[in-house]
């Protein structure tokens, strides 16, 4: 263990709950993932509980205690009313809106640690952004964006001194919720979002929240394909369609491959506005341990491709288009960093 101790990190995700940790040096504690449920359909005590459980496990797998602790960063989706607030979130119940979760876990982190605990948080899209950033580009001094959709469209721009863009009212990089470029993607219905907006949001076209909906159009193009006629619950038919891509089935392809141009020129809009010198592209598309090479990079390439003529000429000799590294433990991995950082400030 590194003498000057380490930190924690915390993801929670709408349905799963990630810890990770970092040296004070920067290097990773254990590539292992431990996770667990987050409980949220059994209230914020629960899912505070849980997480108290995570980083027990995890100091306990990694034979650290919480005196090795110096900070705790915790990933959780927003938008928030307040630092540490939760406003609506698309994924998470009603009854969390308000919820001040900082002090929560502030206060359940000094009780397991038995003293008080430095508590840095962002959303989970935002802290993803930091450890891939980290990962990607090492010691240069550049910007990164991330795109990483799963259940829904995580976003973060990480300047080139290692920050978040975190915004004045803590919605920065909220980006799965801006509108979709319908009139460049052959002008497809406008797909409801749970975030409650009607203007056909991003994130409905490049996350599993959306495919009920984008199955639902494409299917009438394979009238023979086995899903135009199951009886199965739709998510458990979209759930299917990974597997069935990684199989070469043309459906399934032909989905996936509207989902990449969908991110690639959602991807050129951030491009455009931020001007990275890194695009990294996350999310279970992409993980070596779900997908084929041969699909990898067929959906990075999509992406790519549909995002190139819509930049500058230098971004399209310069920006580079890259997979995700860290997979599911980035969130949980940028949160730490975010602590460190915030110990150190």
């Amino acid at each position: 263990m590194s003498d000057q101790g380490v930190y924690i990190g915390t993801d929670s995700g709408a349905t799963t709950s990630k810890t990770g940790g970092i040296f004070a040096d920067g290097s990773i504690i254990s590539h292992d993932l431990r996770q667990s449920s987050t409980n949220s359909a059994a209230g914020t005590d629960a899912v505070i509980a849980g997480w108290i459980d995570g980083a027990k496990g995890f100091l306990a797998d990694n034979h650290l205690s919480w005196d090795d602790v110096k900070g705790v960063g915790l990933a959780l989706p927003g938008p928030y009313q307040d630092y540490g607030v939760l406003a609506k979130s698309s994924n998470l119940p009603e009854s969390f809106i308000g919820w001040n979760f900082w002090a929560d876990y502030s206060k359940a982190l000094e009780a397991a640690a038995g003293r008080p605990l430095p508590l840095a948080t962002g959303n989970d899209g935002d802290l993803g952004g930091v450890g891939e950033a980290h990962a990607v580009r090492g010691d240069q001094a550049v910007g990164v964006v991330l795109l990483a959709p799963g259940s829904g469209l995580g976003c973060a721009y990480i300047d080139r001194h290692g920050d978040h863009l975190a915004g004045d009212n803590f919605a920065g990089m909220e980006a799965g919720h801006m509108p979709a470029p319908l009139h460049l993607l052959g002008h497809p219905p406008v797909y409801t979002c749970g975030c409650g907006k009607g203007w056909g949001c991003i994130e409905a076209y490049t996350t599993i929240s959306g495919l009920p909906q984008l199955l639902r159009d494409t299917l009438p193009r394979y009238p023979d394909h086995p899903l135009a006629t199951s009886t199965e619950p739709d998510k458990k038919k979209v759930l299917s369609l990974r597997d069935l891509a990684q199989q070469g089935d043309a459906l399934a392809l032909d989905i996936f491959d509207f989902q990449a141009k969908a991110l690639g020129l959602h991807a050129a809009n951030l491009v455009t506005a931020l001007d990275p010198a890194y695009v990294v592209i996350g999310g279970g598309l992409i993980d070596p341990g779900a997908t084929t090479a041969e699909f990898r990079q067929r959906y990075l390439d999509g992406i790519r491709n549909a995002a190139l003529p819509y930049l500058f000429t230098r971004q399209q000799a310069e920006v580079k288009f890259v997979a995700a590294t860290l997979g599911e433990l980035s969130q949980a991995i940028g949160a730490a960093f975010v602590a460190r950082n915030a110990t150190r400030s």
